[in-house]
């Protein structure tokens, strides 16, 4: 098999039998709804995905639940930017669930664009929705998760965090506050019986990913990794089923890199 060749799909393992699911920015065909695919097919007991793009949201629910129709299925429209739509999420979530196990906070906005050139609005709108809509929706779990005493956030990072590339300092610095915010959170979580981390991916690509930068940037980036290609976005959503499930119950606030190169 040539290094370029992505692996064949790997079936599930049961790894979150009996656990229910809420996934953020879940629409489309990124790592949200990947990641929501890997849930149904680790044998989660229900379901719950939210986006601000209704559209796309049904429609991911609805293959969703022809993929696994013995699991409860749930959609949600949810802007993380919005205080209000992220307490009424969680507490549907909790509700319609019966108890919120595993969040995985997967909602994030790029772009390219120098630092001279970017201006507050486009600075300040990636930080909204990747680092703080992060800290709203952990922010809203652990108040429902902590008296039951159990369960896992795995946040949706970036090894941008880590790493310089140019055109990227409002992503990178979001995706960097996002790992520190893994960290802090995780250590108070953890008192509670809860658990807080992350992945940090290189490159996956998707269909979102190649609308937001050219095709020869991505393809450099890409041809950087040591299999000399991206990631498939499963390959990503199987590093969030590990940290989801009870195989990583000692980590906490822990970064795991999804990708050949940490920085």
């Amino acid at each position: 098999m040539s290094q370029k060749t992505a692996p064949e799909y790997v079936p599930g393992h049961g790894l979150l039998k009996d656990k229910s699911v809420l996934i953020t920015a879940a629409a489309g065909k990124g790592i949200g709804f990947a990641t929501a695919r890997r849930a149904v097919e680790e044998g989660a007991r229900a379901l719950m995905i939210a986006d601000i793009h209704e559209r796309r949201l049904q429609e991911a629910q609805a293959e969703l639940q022809a993929i696994a129709p013995e699991i409860p299925v749930l959609a949600e429209m949810c802007d993380v930017t919005v205080e209000e739509q992220v307490q009424a999420l969680v507490a549907s979530a909790d509700k319609k669930l019966s108890g919120i196990d595993v969040l995985v906070n997967n909602a994030g906005l790029g772009g390219l664009k120098p630092v001279v050139e970017m201006s507050d609005e486009e600075w300040l709108k990636v930080l909204d929705v990747t680092l703080n809509g992060t800290f709203r929706m952990t922010r809203a779990a652990l108040a429902r998760m902590m008296p039951r005493g159990k369960g896992a956030i795995v946040n949706n990072a970036s090894v941008l965090g880590w790493r310089a590339q140019k055109g990227q300092a409002h992503y990178a610095a979001a995706k960097a506050g996002v790992m520190a915010l893994t960290r802090c959170s995780g250590l108070e979580a953890a008192d509670h019986g809860i658990r807080i981390n992350a992945v940090a991916p290189s490159i996956a690509m998707h269909e979102f990913l190649a609308k937001s930068a050219p095709a020869e940037v991505l393809e450099k980036l890409a041809g950087q990794e040591a299999f000399g290609r991206a990631a498939e976005v499963w390959e990503v959503a199987n590093v969030i089923m590990f940290l989801a499930s009870d195989y990583s119950s000692y980590m906490v606030g822990e970064v795991l890199s999804v990708s050949s190169q940490r920085a």
